[in-house]
């Protein structure tokens, strides 16, 4: 039969962390790891959607909320700060936030802004808050990538892309990085002995705000609007483009170093199962030249 939430195993006791938990696909982790009994820590960006966000949760729910702005490396900072003071051992690290397809931009820090923010500001929150899982036994950290990174490449020499911006480009760009980061991690982890274990998922093509309220003005000639009107005819709905993640985080039987996703229509709906990473997301030595990039970007060395 076909995994679904209902086999999430018990979650008493666990803590889970999960970016962009106000909306969309990390609202429904959050709902059903809490409804199993984690702890979750919404670490959003806008604390007035957060708020809102967990007042549509259980009342009796155990949620905190955390302001992570993945835009600016010193937001991220503190937001690691705030969890590690008060949560020093961590079960799950979802880093599921994320943004595509806006025109171009820069984050504070200088960084292409989908590069920076779904790639750069999920690096240095891993970094921060792995003394907190790395010796728990069963602890996971799951980042979503994209069915879009098999269009994608890491521009080593142009990585804000200067001169060569596309919004899909771009996009492509920080899903493959996703991709990369998660088994590159996970192969680190392997080396130095760790108990936790890095995976990496995609949602299929679902029907969620990923895009942002602004597409539809940040288009050329309004087609975000056309493109916004047909989204949920060509999705299946955020719930289960949430089943993936799920699954990474918590399936007994999904693996340190895998990709899941969705079973059907060359993976972009039905429920989860083992994906195809393209073979350029998994070549080792590219994954390392991304980590030693990364590293180089942020100043952020993993202990």
């Amino acid at each position: 039969m076909p995994w679904n939430p209902s086999e999430i195993p018990d979650q008493s006791g666990r803590v889970a962390v999960i970016t962009g938990a106000n909306s969309g696909i990390g609202f429904k982790a959050a709902r059903h790891l809490a409804a199993k009994g984690a702890t979750v820590i919404m670490a959003c960006r806008n604390l007035e959607k957060a708020r809102a966000a967990r007042a549509r949760l259980p009342a009796d729910a155990n949620v905190r909320i955390v302001e992570l702005d993945l835009g600016s490396q010193a937001s991220v900072k503190k937001a690691a700060e705030e969890i590690l003071a008060e949560y020093p051992r961590l079960d799950l690290l979802l880093n599921n936030a994320g943004i595509m397809w806006l025109e171009e931009g820069r984050t504070e820090d200088g960084f292409e802004r989908q590069f920076g923010i779904n790639h750069l500001g999920h690096f240095t929150l891993t970094a921060l808050l792995l003394p907190a899982l790395r010796d728990v036994v069963g602890s996971r950290i799951v980042t979503v990538s994209s069915i879009a990174h098999r269009a994608g490449r890491i521009h080593f020499d142009n990585i804000h892309l200067d001169g060569q911006y596309g919004r899909q480009r771009a996009y492509a760009q920080a899903k493959l990085a996703n991709l990369m980061f998660a088994v590159e991690l996970d192969r680190r982890l392997q080396r130095a002995g760790a108990q936790t274990r890095s995976l990496a998922c995609h949602p299929g093509i679902a029907s969620t705000n990923l895009a942002g309220p602004g597409i539809a003005e940040e288009t050329p000639l309004g087609i975000g609007r056309v493109v916004r009107w047909l989204w949920p005819l060509m999705t299946q709905s955020a719930e289960k483009g949430a089943w993936p993640t799920l699954y990474a985080a918590t399936a007994p039987q999904a693996e340190g170093g895998h990709y899941y996703g969705p079973a059907r229509l060359k993976e972009a709906v039905g429920p989860p199962r083992e994906a195809r990473p393209r073979r350029y997301a998994m070549d080792p030595e590219k994954g390392q030249r991304l980590w030693a990039l990364s590293e180089s970007l942020t100043g952020q060395h993993f202990p």
